[in-house]
């Protein structure tokens, strides 16, 4: 196996251009890891927007445009895989920061979109959405003694399941999640829910004459 290390960073326009350069043209690559993000446990009344606007250049534009480079690649090469690293906030969005929470809602809801895409075109796309896991994220963040809590997960073992769910098909991974039927349940009628929209008037609960 060849590995060529490709020093980035994905807040800066160059340094993102560079990445999305051989994403398109190196047909060795089959495989895109959207796995950086910075995260905050701040709340609006103590955080900074600069610092809450460089989180979604990372966590949303950043993704975004990786994913845009590689997919066309990916679907010209007629195969490939793309794994969006969201976050269990995604859906229990009210355990952090709200623009970090807001942030993994739009990787959760973009993979989505993708699998509607790509599914037929040999693309394949998971979404992980980890809970409290063991790294630097935490002292990053704002809250290191997370990092030993005992409810925090070995990055290790996040990992392996994540991979676990990919050779298994999983479309979303969610390691933290013992009852993978909470998850089968809530994504059915969130799907059922969203047919029900198709309606040209107001509910009669507005009372919209």
């Amino acid at each position: 196996m060849q590995v060529t290390a490709l020093a980035a960073d994905l807040s800066d326009s160059a340094g993102m251009a560079k990445v999305e350069a051989v994403l398109r043209s190196d047909p060795s690559i089959t495989m895109l890891v959207n796995n950086a993000g910075v995260g905050s446990v701040a709340s609006i009344l103590q955080a900074d927007v600069d610092k809450m606007e460089a989180m979604i250049d990372v966590n949303i534009t950043a993704l975004t445009r990786l994913t845009y480079a590689a997919a066309p690649a990916f679907v010209a090469r007629g195969k490939g895989a793309i794994i969006n690293i969201s976050s269990a906030v995604a859906i229990a969005v009210e355990n952090l920061n709200g623009v970090y929470s807001a942030s993994k809602s739009y990787v959760l809801s973009f993979g989505h979109s993708l699998q509607k895409d790509l599914a037929e075109k040999g693309v394949r796309i998971q979404t992980v959405l980890p809970a409290a896991t063991a790294t630097e994220f935490w002292d990053v963040a704002g809250y290191a003694p997370q990092k030993t809590s005992d409810t925090t997960m070995r990055a290790e073992d996040l990992v392996d399941a994540a991979l676990a769910g990919f050779d298994a098909g999983e479309l979303v991974t969610i390691p933290a999640l013992h009852e993978a039927e909470a998850w089968t349940r809530w994504e059915q009628e969130r799907r059922e829910m969203g047919a029900k929209f198709r309606n040209p008037k107001p509910a009669p609960r507005y009372h919209v004459a």
